[in-house]
């Protein structure tokens, strides 16, 4: 079991598999893109496979696959299904944009169907397509191949999350469309404040939690509180009369949920990192391609997670100069 200084048991282990996106959300990075990483530089598949069969034997039993966007990478399906059989692991989800998904639910109907997740989570602001287009940057998006997708998962028994970031004079207007996809289907919208990390530092202003949820309960009535929880993050959920899903919120700036943090997270390239806002991280790729015993490789992680901080170190006017400079899309979400 890993247990920190402060006595929280991490039993939850984020993966980024690449640093590439198929999008570029202006709050996320650059129009250009960032730069990308050498081939060599980027976990091969069996060392990802090779680090969680360690970390759940250390009392990891939760793995997600972040990106960039994960489903860029080849071969998704037969990795995905890895994952599944590792003894250990009891739950295992993604987080995409979801503009990919009907290619990879079309290749795991003919190679792979163990491969389908606990759980997908989507990345989704607008439900406008123009507005959609301006906040990813790309024209060649479109919001509803989202919801067909969605649909799709549905039909599979995969729960579905939708992740909605609300930022002042972008997309205010999208949270009660946004809001309105849980009445119809059985799925959790969840809002996100948006944090003070990397081009999200200082430009863009949050809408936060409080403002969200009154609006939306002028719409369509009052929150009743949840009492299960829904996967293994931090959201809070709420029913609402009449909707079939949940609504949900993460407020890591007004509410942080660092008390009850239970997350480690593994970079595309191979750095395990302790708390989204600290620099502080390991180097296992090194470790693994190095001379490294697995007693070694296992006694620096339990060492390393000693060093896990308290609280978070962001705000919602500022980010520590560590920090602020880092991209969403290199760190995993």
């Amino acid at each position: 079991m890993l247990v920190d200084s402060f006595g929280r048991k991490l039993d939850y282990l984020r993966v980024s598999i690449t640093d590439r996106c198929n999008l570029r959300c202006f709050y996320c990075m650059p129009s250009q893109g960032v730069p990308l990483k050498q081939h060599n530089s980027i976990l091969r598949f069996e060392e990802i496979i090779k680090i969680i069969k360690i970390m759940a034997d250390l009392g990891i039993s939760k793995v997600r696959i972040t990106g960039g966007e994960p489903l860029v990478r080849k071969g998704i399906p037969s990795f995905f299904n890895s994952i599944k059989s590792i003894k250990g692991i009891e739950t295992f989800s993604f987080t995409t944009n979801g503009l990919l998904l009907g290619s990879y639910l079309d290749e795991t109907e003919v190679l792979c169907e163990d491969s389908l997740p606990n759980s997908v989570n989507i990345s989704l602001d607008s439900l406008d397509n123009l507005r959609y287009k301006k906040i990813t940057r790309s024209e060649d998006s479109n919001p509803e191949v989202i919801t067909a997708n969605i649909d799709r998962l549905l039909k599979k028994n995969v729960m579905v999350k939708i992740n909605s970031v609300i930022i002042k004079s972008v997309n205010e207007q999208d949270i009660l469309p946004l809001a309105a996809l849980a009445k119809d289907k059985n799925i959790a919208v969840r809002f996100i404040e948006l944090m003070a990390i990397g081009r999200a530092s200082s430009k863009y202003k949050p809408v936060y939690a409080a403002e969200i949820a009154d609006l939306i309960q002028k719409k369509y009535g009052n929150f009743t509180p949840y009492s299960d929880s829904i996967g293994s993050g931090p959201a809070v959920y709420y029913n609402l009369p009449d909707f079939k899903g949940k609504i949900g919120f993460i407020n890591p700036v007004t509410k942080n949920f660092c008390k009850t943090c239970n997350r480690l997270r593994l970079t595309s390239d191979g750095f395990l990192k302790l708390c989204l806002a600290n620099n502080t991280e390991i180097d296992l790729k090194k470790m693994l391609r190095g001379d490294f015993s697995e007693i070694e490789f296992i006694n620096s992680i339990k060492e390393y997670i000693l060093e896990k901080p308290q609280f978070h170190n962001f705000s919602d006017t500022i980010c520590s100069s560590k920090n602020k400079h880092q991209s969403m899309s290199k760190i995993g979400g």
